[in-house]
């Protein structure tokens, strides 16, 4: 680990990366404009701060760098007001890790690939990891698959950097994220930088997440970044080139991004927002036939004209990207479809 969770989380992470990677790690994508706080848990700390507000680097550093910590770090009541509100749930690493498995257990066909589990714990499985034999099982399919963790949270199911609940930090060897599995495997099967890199980044670009708070958003991101970093000083004992750090950032910008999972659209506190597609080729769902009556034949000769109405301010649906098409889609587009394969 290469900074305290329960101090200085965002204030370690700008003294060891460039100011422009945390900019960038606070972009939306959909509305090309920062991340939003989303909740008015932040208000009493003035201009800026509240819901609808965006959130910046000036914001969350120098003076205002403990504004944003992890969960293990926030004041009992503000965790206890938060849960209330918004039903959020900090699963213990245990649990992550038995739900993982039964991830990879439909995968491999067989229980124990990784790690072995305990009482509220797992033993880490010290042997390279064994692929089926199928046809489209192997480990590069495996690192391609596509995963994601719906309202993530800080993201413990895409890497365990730390257990959520407690805040006890991990080695990376003993990690049980999805995330945390695909760089595993890719370790134990790359010789070289250069390859190592180039299925990092494959991990990376089929592994997605969304979260509603702008704040555990951004720290998800960070811990999506800092899984990268610390897989790679692991196995290489290096430090990602600035090329990498720019480009890992700009990924976990485009999949990991902030939604309301009821609208599929970045979160608003605005009341009456229409959501509307702004990509070309949306189909929306056809709505349902309606029959009409005889009454409403004739209410329709007596209808007056509606008033002119002042127009609804519109809020667009969220867009994440296609890596393997090179090119942005809409969420919502996948309602009703799978994103594992």
């Amino acid at each position: 680990m290469t900074h305290s969770i329960e101090t200085g989380f965002i204030e370690s992470f700008v003294q060891r990366y460039p100011r422009r990677i945390l900019e960038t790690l606070l972009c939306d994508r959909t509305t090309g404009r920062n991340i939003i706080w989303a909740d008015g848990e932040y208000e009493e700390l003035g201009d800026g701060y509240g819901g609808d507000d965006e959130i910046t680097v000036d914001l969350i550093t120098g003076a205002r760098s403990g504004v944003v910590k992890p969960r293990v770090a926030k004041e009992l009541e503000r965790q206890s007001l938060r849960t209330k509100s918004r039903a959020e749930v900090f699963t213990p690493s245990w649990l992550v890790n038995r739900m993982n498995n039964y991830l990879d257990t439909d995968w491999f066909g067989r229980t124990g690939t990784f790690n072995t589990e305990v009482e509220c714990g797992w033993e880490t499985n010290p042997g390279p990891v064994e692929f089926p034999k199928a046809r489209g099982r192997g480990w590069h399919a495996y690192v391609e698959s596509t995963r994601l963790e719906i309202t993530c949270g800080e993201a413990p199911f895409i890497c365990s950097r730390y257990d959520a609940a407690t805040g006890d930090e991990i080695p990376v060897f003993d990690r049980i994220g999805i995330l945390d599995r695909k760089l595993r495997i890719v370790s134990e099967n790359c010789r070289t930088r250069k390859t190592w890199t180039k299925w990092a980044l494959a991990a990376l670009k089929s592994t997605y997440g969304y979260e509603y708070q702008g704040d555990n958003l951004l720290i998800a991101r960070i811990n999506v970044l800092e899984t990268m970093t610390e897989h790679l000083s692991a196995r290489w004992g290096e430090s990602l080139s600035q090329e990498e750090m720019d480009e890992i950032a700009w990924v976990v910008s485009w999949n990991f991004w902030q939604m309301d999972g009821l609208t599929c659209s970045p979160p608003t506190n605005a009341e009456g927002v229409v959501v509307q597609s702004i990509l070309p080729g949306f189909e929306a769902p056809e709505p349902e036939p309606v029959q009409m009556s005889l009454f409403d034949v004739f209410e329709g000769f007596v209808e007056e004209p509606p008033a002119d109405k002042e127009p609804q301010q519109t809020i667009p649906l969220c867009i994440i990207y296609d890596w393997e098409n090179d090119e942005p889609f809409e969420f919502a587009a996948l309602r009703g479809r799978s994103m594992q394969s």
